[in-house]
């Protein structure tokens, strides 16, 4: 039996208001340091709590800037704060068409759902069987049916939606597949982690091949599959 279930670690100490008032001081220090700021994020956020996708044994620590493990080999869920870093500065909202490409735990997935609105559409690319079946278990119970998930090597992307106005891509890559800015749309945008695992810059790529540096200081666990770093 795992440590943390001999010490009981699976049974939560926080009530559900408790971690709704978490929730609620994490967005407004995000808010506070300028990483989140458009108002239909500041929503989404509002209305996806992330102690929802985590696992039992970490649930009390949801609302820690921490990247908590999934059950999966390897995957994690991105810090609080790393949703929003990537979602500003795709600048994700009403009726976007948007590829995620490692769906972890389904919270991105819910996330940019609300941010997409009922004219947008959210496909999600996951290549870990177990990660898939959590995320698909979470947003099942919650309600996000109107989601499209794929088992399958995110590096190839998903042609049968493109073309795609945002990418996300949440796993750190040697260099943007060139099969994933096919699958841009016309001003498009993707961003993601590039580089080895201690040396990850986050960048931002557009359609037409232009790029900017988001942050010098990303850290991700790499990616898996025919592309990826990682095994």
């Amino acid at each position: 039996m795992p440590l943390w279930r001999r010490l009981g670690l699976d049974r939560s100490e926080k009530t559900d208001t408790q971690l709704q008032d978490e929730s609620r001081k994490k967005i407004e220090d995000m808010i506070d340091r300028g990483i989140l700021r458009t108002p239909q994020l500041v929503r989404a956020f509002s209305r996806v709590s992330r102690h929802e996708f985590v696992p039992g044994e970490y649930r009390d620590r949801s609302y820690r800037e921490i990247s908590i493990p999934l059950p999966a080999l390897e995957g994690t869920i991105s810090r609080p704060s790393s949703y929003a870093v990537f979602y500003e500065a795709l600048e994700l909202g009403e009726g976007d068409r948007f590829l995620e490409i490692g769906t972890g735990s389904g919270y991105g997935v819910a996330l940019a759902r609300e941010a997409v609105g009922r004219g947008g559409r959210v496909v999600s690319i996951e290549i870990d069987r177990s990660a898939l079946a959590f995320a698909r278990s979470n947003l099942s119970r919650l309600g996000y049916q109107d989601v499209i998930l794929i088992r399958g090597d995110g590096a190839l992307g998903y042609q049968p939606e493109a073309p795609y106005d945002k990418i996300s891509v949440t796993a750190a890559i040697p260099s943007v597949p060139q099969g994933l800015l096919d699958q841009l749309g016309d001003d498009g945008l993707l961003i993601a982690p590039i580089g080895p695992i201690h040396e990850q810059v986050l960048k931002l790529i557009r359609s037409d091949g232009s790029a900017e540096t988001i942050s010098k200081s990303a850290s991700f666990v790499p990616m898996v599959g025919m592309y990826g770093s990682g095994r």
